[in-house]
């Protein structure tokens, strides 16, 4: 390849691309996936056990220019060093010669804000269009974007937000207030209590032992669990997944191997839908207001690609803002002002 590979740096790719970017390309990426199109094989190990895990995502689909392949990790000691625990890379192969065209050092931010808005799409099309208050449990990158991502498609109010350390959840609560100074933020004392009222809860954890009770499930919510991605973790109870109403996944073959549903028997790992089915409108995402609906995002690698491709063009081109996008190192930064590195 005349030229070499091109290569963006963190900073160029936080300052550059946001959760809102990506957001209608990784719907269609979604979509696409649905229809059984391309391929998103996963690999995940943990060299450090619990404290530090690798997920490997790759991905084609057919008629892209480019295919994908992220590497992305969580290292509880880059937390205590750097301040963030998320690393990682997308590189980016031309998908008729496969030659790499691009390496997206991105520090995990892709990740994220792909992430961010693979949940403003589950609000969008499962949550109640009247939906007031959030309820968060986590405190880490992810609480926080998808905290302001959900924002953006529901008419919220309030944010409850619980978390272990106090420390955190005052921290999360200053960056939310910086980006969105009408949400109500406000730190409760349980898991439980974040529950209280709420219309919609983001569950944002790295729990290895499952968080949510079922009887915390009150008609008409709608639940985005995006923190177990992988066989070793977990934030809802079998009993909460039974008691929903609807289920509703981004991959019906992933989720049988990681996260809560992996951990139920095979006969009793009910899928209705997958999340791209809900998008082209093939599977209902809620069909009233008393529905109990859940949505478990593992992440894909199509959203990878997606976001890879929202960030070559918007990196080869004129900034359009001079707004940075909200990113994980807000609410990191926030955390170590306050004198502790931030690892939910």
């Amino acid at each position: 390849m005349i030229g070499g590979p091109a290569y963006f740096g963190p900073q160029e790719i936080r300052s550059t691309v946001g959760y809102g970017d990506v957001l209608e390309p990784v719907a269609a990426a979604l979509r696409d996936y649905s229809r059984g199109l391309g391929d998103a094989p996963v690999a995940v190990f943990a060299p450090a056990g619990p404290d530090g895990d690798v997920h490997v995502k790759s991905a084609w689909l057919p008629g892209r220019q480019v295919f994908t392949v992220k590497v992305a990790s969580w290292f509880l000691e880059r937390a205590r060093r750097a301040g963030t625990p998320g690393s990682g890379v997308v590189a980016v192969f031309d998908a008729a010669t496969g030659d790499l065209r691009a390496l997206l050092d991105d520090e995990h931010h892709l990740s994220d804000v792909r992430t961010a808005a693979a949940g403003a799409l589950a609000a969008r099309m499962m949550a109640r269009r009247d939906s007031r208050v959030l309820g968060v449990i986590g405190t880490g990158a992810q609480a926080y974007l998808q905290t302001l991502a959900v924002a953006d498609e529901l008419p919220l109010r309030e944010v409850r937000v619980w978390g272990r350390r106090a420390s955190h959840v005052q921290s999360l609560a200053a960056a939310l207030h910086a980006r969105r100074p009408d949400l109500r933020v406000i730190g409760v004392d349980s898991a439980q209590a974040a529950f209280d009222g709420a219309d919609v809860v983001v569950t944002a954890t790295s729990s290895t032992e499952p968080l949510v009770r079922a009887s915390w499930l009150t008609p008409g919510v709608h639940i985005n669990a995006v923190g177990a991605d992988d066989p070793t973790k977990a934030e809802l109870t079998s009993d909460s997944l039974r008691r929903a109403d609807r289920i509703v996944v981004d991959s019906r073959e992933l989720t049988a191997v990681h996260g809560d549903l992996s951990r139920l028997a095979e006969e009793d790992r009910r899928v209705d839908a997958e999340l791209g089915e809900v998008l082209a409108g093939s599977a209902p995402g809620r069909e009233n207001d008393e529905e109990i609906t859940i949505c478990k995002l593992i992440g894909l690698g199509v959203q990878d690609l997606a976001a890879a491709e929202v960030a070559l063009d918007m990196l080869g081109a004129p900034r359009r803002s001079t707004q940075i996008p909200a990113h994980a190192r807000e609410v990191h930064r926030q955390t170590a002002e306050a004198g502790t590195p931030e690892v939910a």
